[in-house]
């Protein structure tokens, strides 16, 4: 492991948002760094959240107005200047099934929401039943009397982790994926790896291992207690219905909300909020999960529409939750910050939205004055910035595709043509992902197995598109470098 060797300022583990955030804020201000996660990066938490970037409207009734004027500051630097491609404007539709009452309580919530956010990227208004149809034309129009409009955003969870893991990369950040920390000592850190152990040399770590931050945290002193509690949250995918302008979001119960959402060409609908007290690594969707998923999207959308048969996929993953009572719905999404004996800084919970604050509140937790002097700046992520034009010999909807997944990097994906003349030809027929892709997945994002393709590079698996067949042709076009 030579990108190993040598002396660290910090060595973080666990590669999902907030520890490549970490990373990546830390070699902004000047320390040597390195970065390692147990499977591959996002391949926890960070992949299987609700894909949003949002301020957070049902936080208001708990009473959290500071993190939602947080989200809404977090949400507009996304949007507008550090992950352009990456994170896009998303309308909201909140139906209204009951008398003026709830109309008139809706749009008071909705008016603060937005003036939480200072009106950007946040409009808000209350339409007629017949206005919410026309922007979600499948939602239940039984006994519907109007909608409430609202506007926040969504991401790509899984490529926002790999944009900031390859801006930390860029500023020498040693990565490594698949790569086990086994030892924790004073000044050091033992990790193994597909190419065997090694010891790194660090002045600090920093533990953002996200469901598995107590299993770490017990490396360093095996009397610790549990710092947190998780939460298992699933979503399904289905085939995207026509002329959704909108996304629902609906109270199913507490202060629990269920969406349905456009995402990448599929309807994105979740998520369910249970305790959860199994080993992380075996987290998985069961069939009471699916039932609990279709039953509650059953309140906003037609039965035809849920049908079962038209399962795409399905995901499970786990929130990292504050100790205390309450149910996990009710449970604060605030992170929590806390130091080992041997200087170790740990961090669970928080939200996807404020990745960059949280990152930075660890750094001022680290013993180096210059992670301590550090200040948040909106520096673009790799692709961020004015798309370039459209070649004209790119399909349309690939190089949609290719904008919207790399930005300003897309162009960089048709140098693949001189070696791979399938380069620009779909991987599957069902969507505008290419061959270029795949290559481009394996020789500069770290992929290194069919699964880090299919599910985190692209969407192929969260389209219903990983087929066997398809799985085979990714293995043997790509041949050695990749692990089955």
């Amino acid at each position: 492991m030579p990108d190993l060797d040598g002396d660290f300022d910090l060595l973080v583990v666990g590669a999902g948002i907030i520890g490549s955030r970490v990373a990546l804020e830390a070699a902004q201000a000047g320390l040597k760094v390195a970065l390692v996660d147990a499977s591959d990066f996002g391949s926890g938490t960070s992949q299987s959240s609700s894909k949003l970037i949002h301020g957070g409207l049902r936080y208001l009734p708990m009473g959290d107005v500071a993190l939602v004027r947080e989200n809404h500051l977090e949400r507009r630097a996304l949007l507008d200047r550090v992950a352009r491609n990456l994170v896009w404007p998303l309308d909201f539709v909140i139906p209204i099934y009951g008398g003026v009452g709830r109309a008139a309580e809706l749009w008071a919530g909705l008016v603060v929401y937005s003036a939480l956010s200072g009106f950007r990227h946040s409009r808000a208004n209350l339409v007629g039943a017949k206005r919410a149809l026309r922007l979600v034309p499948d939602l239940n129009a039984r006994g519907l009397r109007a909608g409430g409009v609202y506007e926040d955003a969504q991401t790509n969870d899984s490529r926002l982790v790999i944009a900031t893991v390859t801006a930390a990369a860029g500023l020498g950040v040693a990565v490594r994926n698949y790569t086990r920390v086994v030892g924790i000592e004073k000044g050091a850190a033992h990790v193994q790896g597909t190419e065997g152990t090694t010891t790194v040399r660090c002045k600090q770590i920093v533990n953002a291992a996200g469901p598995w931050v107590d299993e770490v945290r017990r490396l360093e002193d095996p009397s610790c207690k549990p710092g947190s509690r998780l939460s298992k949250g699933v979503h399904v995918t289905l085939p995207m219905p026509p002329g959704w302008r909108a996304a629902i979001a609906r109270q199913v119960g507490g202060s629990r909300v269920a969406f349905a959402l456009p995402w990448e060409d599929v309807l994105l609908i979740g998520t369910t909020d249970a305790p959860f007290d199994g080993d992380p690594d075996d987290v998985r969707v069961t069939e009471s999960d699916l039932d609990q998923v279709f039953a509650e999207a059953a309140l906003s959308l037609p039965a035809e529409l849920l049908r079962r048969d038209r399962l795409l996929y399905s995901f499970a993953g786990l929130r990292v939750l504050e100790l205390g009572g309450g149910t996990t719905a009710e449970a604060p999404r605030e992170h929590v910050i806390t130091e080992g004996p041997l200087g170790m800084v740990s961090v669970a919970g928080g939200k996807l939205t404020t990745h960059r604050r949280i990152a930075m509140d660890v750094l001022g937790r680290l013993s180096d004055e210059r992670a301590r002097r550090h200040r948040l700046a909106d520096i673009p992520l790799p692709g961020s910035g004015a798309p370039p034009p459209s070649p004209a010999e790119v399909d349309p909807s690939v190089w949609d595709n290719l904008l919207r997944h790399y930005g300003t990097e897309a162009t960089n994906l048709l140098t693949y043509r001189e070696q791979h003349p399938d380069a620009l030809e779909r991987v599957h027929a069902a969507a505008p992902i290419v061959w270029a892709q795949v290559y481009h997945a394996v020789a500069a994002e770290w992929a290194r197995s069919v699964e880090d393709i299919v599910r985190r590079r692209t969407t192929l698996a969260v389209r219903g598109l990983a087929t066997p067949e398809v799985r085979e042709k990714i293995s043997r076009a790509v041949g050695a470098p990749l692990m089955r």
